[in-house]
């Protein structure tokens, strides 16, 4: 009877695990989204970033022209890139996913979403939502997961702090 109990809990909660595992994908059109997340921020501070993999599986181009939260005023897109010794950080007004690309944003590593005029301080364990808007695959609503810890796809922690 014991084994019996124990087989249904295991089961249970591989199925549980499962689901979580997947509740940080989503797809629009061609495009998978996966993973997003953002990092905590302090009391008062006035931005903060956020992070997704995305990518195409299918054999057109689609491009990240629009994206929106109710928790920051605005959200634009980001690139960062070293100059010399320079961190520099600059608004691009889209990104472009080629066929059979992949592109994984990281803290201080090139693409992040920029959250500009938080509402309120992002907190570990919070979720918030956020629309993306693609050319040709429409908008498509995600969950934005706020974690302390960096990616476990081997990302690169934050060398650089946010500061607009």
């Amino acid at each position: 009877m014991q084994f019996r109990s124990f087989h249904r809990f295991f089961l249970a909660a591989a199925f549980m695990a499962s689901a979580l595992a997947h509740a940080h994908d989503y797809k629009a059109g061609d495009l998978r989204i996966d993973h997003p997340y953002a990092r905590p921020t302090v009391p008062n501070q006035p931005s903060g970033g956020a992070y997704i993999t995305i990518e195409n599986k299918g054999t057109a181009s689609d491009k990240l022209v629009g994206i929106a939260s109710p928790i920051a005023k605005a959200v634009e897109i980001h690139t960062m890139s070293m100059d010399g010794n320079i961190m520099r950080m600059r608004e691009v007004p889209n990104i472009e996913f080629k066929p059979a690309s992949k592109t994984t944003m990281r803290p201080g590593d090139g693409y992040h979403l920029m959250l500009i005029g938080l509402k309120q301080p992002l907190k570990t364990g919070d979720k918030f939502p956020m629309t993306l808007t693609f050319e040709k695959a429409g908008k498509v609503e995600i969950s934005v997961w706020v974690e302390d810890k960096p990616a476990k796809d081997g990302g690169k922690e934050e060398t650089a702090h946010h500061r607009h």
